[in-house]
């Protein structure tokens, strides 16, 4: 921490600093510490370094840990402020100068709508930003530091620098055919994702990307990112967590289907592998046999550990792989009589089970009305010993007394890392941990864990002149003329933070004539001008983060082709895979096949790679079903995270920060709001897109899907607003 406040208080601002230490290595400690430290610095001519520091999590919720961690550094009224309210909350604080600020970062694209909101309420603010010099710690590189959301914090720390920078660009873009407001837009948009040299960035995370290693590229002693380096080794040599892969085993199931069926229909390859996956993995007899498994290795071997107290986690593959997990683990400690040992689950959302056609599962439900916010404290009970989890407490949850995991699901890189992870924290009692795997195989543990176990090495910068090679094969497809992207673009550029209906309709409308053009293109050439779109978009956010990248024309083309990218439909065989019917399973047994260590010292690490050139798509080639039975390599579809649920937060946010639906909702009932509330959903959507395009696409897409999310989103504001929740304008 020394090295960093020195190298601030030595160069200024303007850097952006790395700092890789392992996770349960005292990360909460490490923040609140710097925070202080940088609040306070001073350079030679006795002039503050940095005039607010900003402490930002990608969490929903703001950590309570890191929240009461640097309040214990300085309780002085004023010096540290927590956003725990609303954006308005932010603007004030931002604007006041207070010296440490803790938000989420979600609340930043919102700051210019809270701004207009407070004017028209008579309560105008601004927030300077000239001569004013901001540090932001990030407290987990990168998540925090990924997409859209991150620039619009740069764009509102350092407006008057952006603002002032355009002035100066515009005398040079006179051959471009864009009005004057676009033109401004359009720069805005540009200037806000390289460096800022007002800011410096504090980013912590102990798996960093080959993207996060090159964005926070200040170089420590060694010459290279990271700045400060305190590694997975070093941290568990030192006694302060625990290696996690000394005690591994690995089960592996072995089965035989069987096709019940006389008719060998021929089905797409892939489709009907990961349909044959789903058929075992929830076939009831599977989980049983792994429930028996998990809860007599729990109370024979684990139970006992740290003084009695020792704690468990089953990480399943899927949401309704969690509810059926659950409910198996309910029936066999019932039918075994057992006292000592409870469950409790966790997932995002409702699942229907077609075996319990009129029910809906939920979190709070399979808990007995254990709340969502409860369930940390309750785990933490005596009562309760094994949390079942789908894509939750997988990240930042600090739970000491874990001392076993139980895998079922397909680990890979960071995520296998992070999710084992959750095994190393210290404790009074505790002097090991262990892991029962049924789905991965120990080299696959070793290659994701082995480069953030030393140094972890980068591989070579990833080539600017990639994005003029991929600008170029895109065109050559003729999908789209310049024109089109310059006539959506100068109305995007030049009223995008209120647009109207009719410009809403104008650029479906250019989108329009490109998704005819992509229709009229087979199959395999439709996912290989796809792919080469998704590479363009990824590769440009990411180049122009690294290196001043201002080309006008890559700009807009990032921008219309994010947008075209929701509109493309799905390429594919549209038959549903059905094999429930067809086959069944004729045996299944799981054999332990390894255990001991998994050997991190041994070897050398993969360098990490950045992004490529082109992504392509295969063709699903046609196969007679019985090729495939046996032939388990996919798992079944894509669960949601609650990443995803940030989205629907913001869209939500932006609901409720509208005029028209604030004083529709008091002047209607429920029903009388919904087909307010449905006309504005799409525009709502949009302009929240940027947030999470993947579940955008499924929103324009998926017509069921979005009806429930729309209900959903309909009642939240509805109960929101009527409510007199703390929100904009309130």
């Amino acid at each position: 921490m020394r090295a960093l406040t020195e190298h601030a208080q030595t160069n200024g601002s303007g850097h952006n600093y790395l700092i890789q230490h392992s996770a349960g290595s005292g990360k909460s400690n490490s923040i609140a510490w710097l925070a202080h430290r940088l609040s306070s610095l001073h350079n030679a001519s006795n002039e503050k370094v940095f005039h607010t520091v900003v402490v930002i999590t990608d969490r929903r919720v703001l950590d309570q840990q890191l929240q009461d961690t640097i309040f214990q550094f300085d309780h002085k009224l004023g010096v540290v402020q927590k956003i725990d309210e609303d954006t308005q909350q932010l603007v004030k604080a931002l604007a006041g100068g207070v010296p440490i600020i803790i938000s989420t970062i979600q609340k930043f694209p919102f700051i210019a709508q809270a701004i207009r909101t407070m004017e028209a309420n008579g309560k105008a603010v601004a927030i300077e930003t000239q001569d004013r010099r901001f540090a932001v710690i990030v407290d987990e590189a990168h998540s925090s530091q990924s997409g859209e959301t991150a620039m619009e914090l740069r764009k509102i720390l350092n407006k008057d620098g952006i603002e002032s920078a355009i002035a100066e660009q515009l005398l040079d873009m006179d051959d471009e055919s864009l009005s004057e407001e676009a033109k401004k837009g359009l720069l805005r948009e540009q200037l806000k994702r390289a460096k800022q040299p007002n800011l410096s960035f504090f980013a912590f995370t102990a798996t960093p990307k080959f993207k996060t290693l090159a964005v926070f590229n200040e170089p420590g002693p060694n010459g290279e990112a990271p700045f400060h380096h305190y590694s997975m080794r070093q941290a568990i040599e030192e006694g302060f967590i625990h290696d996690v892969l000394v005690n591994y085993t690995c089960y592996k199931r072995y089965y035989k289907l069987i096709q019940k069926v006389e008719q060998d229909p021929e089905v797409p390859r892939r489709k009907a592998a990961r349909s044959l996956a789903r058929f075992v993995e929830f076939h009831d007899y599977e989980i049983a046999q792994k429930v028996e498994v998990i809860v007599e290795h729990f109370r024979t071997h684990t139970r006992h550990k740290i003084g009695g107290r020792a704690k468990a986690m089953v990480v399943t593959g899927s949401r309704e792989h969690a509810v059926r997990y659950k409910l198996g683990f309910d029936k066999y400690i019932k039918d075994k009589g057992y006292n000592d040992v409870k469950s409790l689950v966790a997932f995002s959302g409702e699942i229907s089970l077609k075996e319990f056609a009129d029910k809906k599962f939920t979190e709070v439900s399979m808990n007995n009305g254990i709340k969502e916010s409860e369930l940390p404290e309750k785990f933490n009970t005596d009562e309760f010993q094994v949390l079942l989890v789908a894509e939750k407490y997988q990240t930042g949850f600090d739970q000491p007394l874990l001392h076993s995991m139980y895998v079922d699901k397909r680990l890979a890189g960071i995520q296998a890392v992070q999710t084992l992870s959750r095994l190393n924290r210290t404790t009074r009692g505790k002097t090991d941990t262990f892991i029962l795997d049924f789905v991965n195989e120990p080299t696959d543990i070793y290659t994701a864990f082995k480069p953030y176990y030393e140094v972890t090495p980068k591989g070579d910068d990833t080539d600017p002149q990639q994005l003029n090679t991929l600008a170029h094969t895109l065109a050559s497809w003729k999908i789209y003329t310049g024109k089109e992207v310059d006539d959506w673009c100068e109305i995007w550029f030049r009223n995008r933070l209120n647009p109207t209906g009719g410009e809403h309709k104008k650029l479906n409308g250019i989108l329009d004539v490109a998704v005819e053009r992509f229709k009229e293109l087979g199959e395999e050439d439709q996912n290989l001008f796809k792919g080469q779109l998704i590479s363009f978009r990824n590769l440009y956010s990411f180049v122009s983060q690294i290196i001043p990248y201002q080309d006008s024309e890559h700009e807009k083309l990032y921008t219309y082709a994010r947008f075209l990218l929701t509109k493309l439909p799905h390429a594919g065989d549209p038959r549903k895979i059905q094999v429930d019917d067809e086959v069944e399973l004729k045996y299944y047994r799981l054999q332990k096949i390894s255990e001991g260590a998994i050997d991190l010292k041994v070897g050398e690490p993969e360098p990490l790679y950045g992004p490529t050139e082109v992504g392509t798509g295969q063709a699903d080639e046609e196969v007679q079903l019985s090729t495939l039975v046996g032939k388990l390599n996919e798992r079944f579809g894509t669960e949601f995270t609650p990443a995803d649920q940030l989205f629907f937060d913001q869209v939500r946010e932006t609901a409720v920060a509208n005029e028209q639906l604030r004083l529709a909702v008091m002047a209607n009932t429920m029903d009388n709001f919904k087909p307010v509330f449905n006309k504005q959903l799409e525009n709502l959507l949009v302009e929240r897109m940027s947030g999470n395009e993947e579940i955008f696409v499924k929103l324009m897409n998926d017509d069921a899907f979005r009806e429930i999310a729309a209900s959903h989103l309909m009642q939240a504001v509805y109960a929101q607003i009527r409510g007199g929740e703390k929100a904009y304008g309130s």
